[in-house]
């Protein structure tokens, strides 16, 4: 498995549904010293998308203002109901279950990684602000 660019384009965001996909995309994200990012499918048309911090290491560093943007665009979309309840906005770990479908996941997993190395345009994009 090779890493993902960063921005990563949607079409790249890794599938990693099932415990094997998942501890791979992980541990490359790991060998790579890169934000995790996947999507997995809950069965039927519903995914999740998850990112992960901890993966980059320790000279990894997501800014406040960054990590407030992230944590509100994904409470904008707990509100507009296109995530579960629950979704977890971070600071380290983040993940919403409940994306009706895959190719909704793939953009907010695009969008979520960009941020997460600090371009924010796609999320403000892929999760507009109200107004």
């Amino acid at each position: 498995m090779q890493q993902l660019p960063v921005p990563c384009p949607a079409h790249l965001i890794p599938v990693a549904s099932g415990t094997g996909a998942f501890h791979d995309a992980y541990r490359n994200a790991m060998v790579h010293h890169a934000v995790f990012v996947a999507i997995e499918s809950e069965g039927g048309q519903r995914w999740t998308v998850k990112a992960d911090t901890l993966t980059a290491g320790h000279g990894h560093a997501v800014a406040d203002a960054v990590s407030e943007e992230i944590r509100a665009a994904i409470n904008r979309l707990v509100q507009r109901h296109e995530v579960d309840w629950g979704a977890y906005a971070g600071p380290i770990y983040f993940m919403a279950h409940g994306v009706q479908s895959e190719e909704r996941a793939r953009e907010l997993a695009a969008a979520l990684h960009a941020a997460l190395y600090g371009d924010l345009e796609p999320l403000a994009r892929a999760v507009p602000p109200p107004g």
